[in-house]
Formats: structure tokens, sequence, C-alpha cells
């Protein structure tokens, strides 16, 4: 699933560039996996390159957008209004990618930011009512490390499925939801590690 998210980054240039016709090798490149591997990812759709010609650029845009269900824009919530949600929630280039946070949640929603909010912000007693309201099933968590595992548990009991925490601890949810961590220390430790004289 992730290479196709980078397959469909790799081909939106070239359809605003009205680029025809793309080969397996320059496809492959660019996304920085062999191009045995993205003829197999992309027979897994039922897409098949013309030999000599390679893709249809477009014709493979949008199997990729329908296969990942990124032809409208689905709706994702926000728990946590601190530094890094507040970041998260003025970002605007997640609707360009097929997503919009309808919504943010915070255990203190009036208290005054120092950034202006475009989104509304509810108590997390309101949560649940939200989430079946709007029909959403993905939630982005920047709650601080004691508060994570509650606040996923509420997600959970909502029916959201896919969570993507940057909450730094490790997290139990059911086999059933898909949760995603982004730990930046831990990014940093790794690039430190190869950096390393």
């Amino acid at each position: 699933m992730y290479r196709l998210s980078t397959y469909l980054r790799c081909l939106a240039p070239l359809c605003e560039q009205a680029t025809q016709t793309i080969s397996s090798e320059a496809l492959a490149k660019a996304a920085g996996v062999k191009p045995t591997q993205l003829r197999k990812d992309l027979a897994y759709l039922g897409t098949f390159g013309t030999r000599g010609l390679g893709y249809d650029v477009k014709d493979l845009y949008q199997q990729i957008t329908n296969e990942l269900g990124a032809s409208r824009l689905r709706p994702v919530i926000l728990i946590g209004l601190g530094n890094l949600g507040l970041a998260l929630l003025s970002y605007r280039g997640f609707e360009k990618e097929g997503f919009e946070i309808l919504a943010a949640f915070d255990i203190e929603p009036g208290r005054r930011r120092n950034k202006e909010i475009k989104r509304p912000v509810y108590g997390m007693n309101q949560l649940a009512e939200f989430v079946r309201a709007h029909s959403v099933k993905m939630a982005i968590v920047t709650v601080p490390a004691e508060a994570a595992q509650g606040v996923v548990n509420q997600l959970v009991e909502c029916g959201v499925l896919g969570i993507l925490n940057f909450s730094p601890v490790v997290l139990h949810v059911p086999k059933n939801v898909m949760l995603n961590n982004v730990n930046l220390a831990i990014e940093l430790e790794n690039l430190s590690y190869f950096i390393r004289e």
C-alpha cells in the first residue's frame, strides 16, 4: 500500500505536465523500487503496461487513486491541540493528498491558543457523536504519552479503524485497527546512526 502511494506521488506531476506514457523502469526509478517490484505491484491492480510503450500515465494515476480511495476527500479528526497538533491542523497539504481534517478534539477545547484555528474544536465528550455523524474512520493523535492509550481506546470504541500516532509510546489496538506510529526522535536516532563517523 505504501508503494502505491509513492507511485501516485510520482505520477501526479506527470499528469500535470500532460505526459502520456511512462516506462516501468522510469517510474520504478522515480519511486525508488526495482522495475520487477513495480510491475508486480501494478499487476495486482490488473494493470499491464504496453511492451515498448510503458503505462498510460493518466489511466494509471486514476486506477491507483481509485484503489487507494483517494478520488474523494477522506474525513480525518485530530486529537490533541498542543504545538504539534496545531501545526498539523494548519497544514493545508492534506487536502491536496485527499484527506480533510474535519475537526480537532482536546481536553481543553476553549483554551486560548497562539494560532488562529480554522477548524472546529470540540471537547473529548463530543468525540463519539462526531465520529458517528461524520463516518470518520481515521484519526491523528498528538496527545502526551500518558494520555495516548486512553485516547486510542476511545477512538477504537467509536469505530475509528486507522490511527496515526505521534505520541512517543507503544500503544495497543485490536487486530482490525491499523496503527501507524511516527516517532521523530527515533527517526533522528536512525539518521544519527547513519551519519556517525
